[in-house]
């Protein structure tokens, strides 16, 4: 058996739940033994066709939570197979609060695990969800930005930090889906789980109240 090789920063967040950057070819053997059931992206640019096609060939859903442009295609014109081209907000501006929301109910939704967050490099954009998912479970300002800090390296971004410790928890509300797929508060102390999915823009997924 070849050696498996992790992606860029990748992580484990929670049990099921993990962090990186996007893989390329050399990973998939890795991920692939993940078995992951939900890969949330919350980059506005696009995967490559390679990714794409790989969880297509593996039957792992896959979920682009960041806002499209109103100026270009969007991952709602792709196809099952990941084909298509398309056009997203430029990368280096702030993950912005839709976003954020919408990837969280992605994580804390059960029946998705396991899951895996992602961004281009692993760092920012994962890094703020990831805060984010950690002041939903009481974690310290300090232990969540020693988090970050920890996968962004030198290039730490301010607005980052800022964003994370004004991040308001009330904004997500954690309600019961079905019988079978519902997340309650005291999950949110272990770990959050999430849902299978197409193609989709999820920023209006039903279970996330924008107050």
């Amino acid at each position: 058996m070849g050696r498996l090789v992790p992606p860029t920063n990748f992580g484990l967040v929670e049990e099921g739940l993990y962090r990186s950057g996007q893989p390329t070819e050399i990973n998939f053997p890795f991920i692939e033994k993940l078995q992951l059931k939900a890969v949330v992206w919350v980059a506005p640019e696009e995967p490559s066709e390679r990714f794409l096609q790989f969880l297509t060939s593996h039957s792992i859903p896959f979920h682009p939570v960041c806002p499209p442009s109103h100026h270009h295609p969007t991952f709602n014109n792709h196809s099952n197979n990941g084909a298509g081209g398309g056009g997203y907000l430029d990368p280096s501006n702030p993950i912005d609060e839709p976003t954020v929301i919408a990837a969280l109910h992605l994580l804390l939704k059960p029946g998705n695990y396991p899951c895996l967050v992602m961004c281009g490099l692993g760092r920012h954009r994962t890094g703020t969800v990831v805060g984010c998912l950690r002041k939903l479970q009481r974690w310290s300002l300090s232990s969540i930005l020693e988090e970050y800090r920890r996968y962004a390296g030198a290039k730490v971004r301010i607005l980052n930090e800022q964003f994370i410790e004004l991040f308001d928890i009330d904004l997500i509300s954690i309600r019961p889906f079905d019988q079978d797929d519902h997340t309650d508060a005291d999950e949110l102390h272990g770990v959050g789980t999430g849902v299978g999915g197409q193609h989709t823009y999820t920023g209006q997924s039903q279970g996330v109240a924008y107050r």
